[in-house]
């Protein structure tokens, strides 16, 4: 993408209203642009990165089983008084009417429906387990929406709703979904510690939440330090494996990890004085279990193998694509700008011409963008007639991982500069060079 074509709206003036790093590097960055409260467009940049999400979150979970669908953002109120959620939901459930008069809503969460999916098909244990999920919009009214996406009214979700014969079924089903979260966190550079978590209004008896660290997360978190050099389970996990699956979870849930809200101060205590972390955290996922809390109401039953009907038992398992990358934000950033994994980032390479215009910076920048586009890589080419100083600034300030600076005097020698925006360090290469070391860094 030729930058001098591309819709990048940056701000040189950080706004009023952005009171954390995210917000404001978002709006500065030209990623979103907010048109009501809590409410966001999100401009070409920012759909990159959240694309480039979404593909790793639908990688992992088709990897651990789970099959993607796509439910409305409307539902019925009918379906929520069928569990009894509807009136004990609150003000954040957007209640609204069609011309008919029928009472609808927009989509905080789906059990509901993916619970009156499932029992107007699924009738055997035999078509058991199944894990059903999708990515899509969400409404919450919050009461004060703030921190750009990282709290917003409208989000993107990705949910995942599990059903099995019964509580060891549901378990499994619900370590798949633990041992899934852990990859998909670190794929994206993150280290996601899985913390005991209070189920709120989903309701349930097991839950996690999935916290990484950051110096501006919004809560205070405790746990044993250990937990930051735990192996990431490997891609060739057996998510068939129900011994395998639960020695995993047994191994992060072995030390002492907690949020605020369940912290035990007694337990923190017990843990020897050096291994003892207490921290900001942010959370990016949410896993439950909560048994027959929706089928029993909703009468979602199978026919077990003993020729009884019986109420599955469910799980619920939530990623905030939306809400994830300005996470990432705020644990990835310095002083000029985000600091992206290179598994989201919006593109791989930067290409800046110094000098715009110049026949030999012209023609090597158009010969690596064309050979680097090629070998597979998003390639940004800065060719506008720009100050390079702006230049610099415009990609530390979007976090492109890789820079190549291409200025007449370089050239001369047949070099280019490589630039890591991760840790600042610069090489010096022959031209010919650039695209062999490029792709061996992906």
């Amino acid at each position: 993408m030729r930058l001098s074509r591309y819709f990048l709206p940056i701000l040189r003036e950080t706004p009023k209203e952005a009171e954390i790093v995210s917000h404001r590097l978002m709006l500065r960055a030209g990623m979103i642009r907010q048109e009501a409260a809590g409410i966001y467009a999100w401009l070409p940049l920012g759909l990159r990165v959240l694309n480039k999400v979404n593909a790793i979150v639908r990688e992992e979970q088709n990897r651990s089983g789970a099959i993607e669908l796509l439910m409305p953002t409307i539902q019925s109120a009918d379906l929520w008084r069928e569990s009894g959620r509807y009136d004990a939901y609150g003000k954040e459930m957007l209640r609204i009417q069609d011309r008919h008069e029928r009472e609808m809503l927009f989509g905080p969460t789906n059990e509901e429906m993916i619970t009156e999916i499932f029992r107007g098909y699924v009738r055997s244990y035999k078509d058991l387990p199944l894990n059903l999920y999708h990515i899509q919009w969400k409404f919450r009214d919050e009461v004060r929406p703030r921190f750009g996406v990282m709290r917003s009214r409208e989000f993107l979700m990705k949910d995942a709703y599990s059903f099995d014969l019964d509580q060891a079924g549901a378990v499994h089903s619900y370590n798949k979904m633990f041992v899934a979260y852990l990859r998909t966190f670190a794929r994206m550079g993150l280290k996601a510690i899985p913390m005991r978590a209070d189920t709120g209004p989903i309701g349930g008896n097991l839950s996690h939440e999935f916290i990484i660290l950051a110096s501006t997360g919004e809560s205070e978190v405790f746990c044993h330090a250990d937990y930051l050099d735990y192996e990431i389970p490997s891609v060739d996990t057996d998510f068939d494996s129900v011994a395998g699956l639960q020695g995993i979870v047994d191994k992060w849930t072995s030390l002492y990890a907690a949020t605020s809200e369940m912290h035990d101060e007694a337990a923190f205590e017990a843990i020897p004085g050096d291994k003892k972390m207490s921290a900001r955290g942010i959370e990016v996922g949410h896993i439950f279990y909560f048994g027959t809390k929706y089928s029993a109401p909703m009468g979602a039953k199978v026919m077990g193998p003993d020729g009884q009907e019986r109420e599955v038992h469910m799980g619920s398992y939530g990623i905030g694509p939306s809400r994830l990358i300005a996470a990432i934000i705020e644990a990835s950033h310095d002083e000029n700008g985000i600091i992206w994994p290179e598994a989201i980032a919006p593109f791989d390479v930067a290409i800046l011409n110094l000098k715009a215009g110049d026949s030999a910076t012209d023609e090597a920048s158009n010969r690596l963008y064309g050979e680097l586009t090629a070998a597979g890589r998003d390639v940004l080419y800065d060719d506008r007639d720009e100050r390079p100083g702006g230049k610099f600034a415009t990609a530390d300030l979007i976090g492109i991982p890789w820079q190549i600076l291409i200025g007449p005097k370089g050239l001369a020698d047949g070099k280019v500069e490589l630039k890591h925006r991760a840790t600042g360090e610069r090489e010096i290469l022959p031209l010919g060079d650039v695209v062999s070391r490029l792709t061996a860094s992906k």
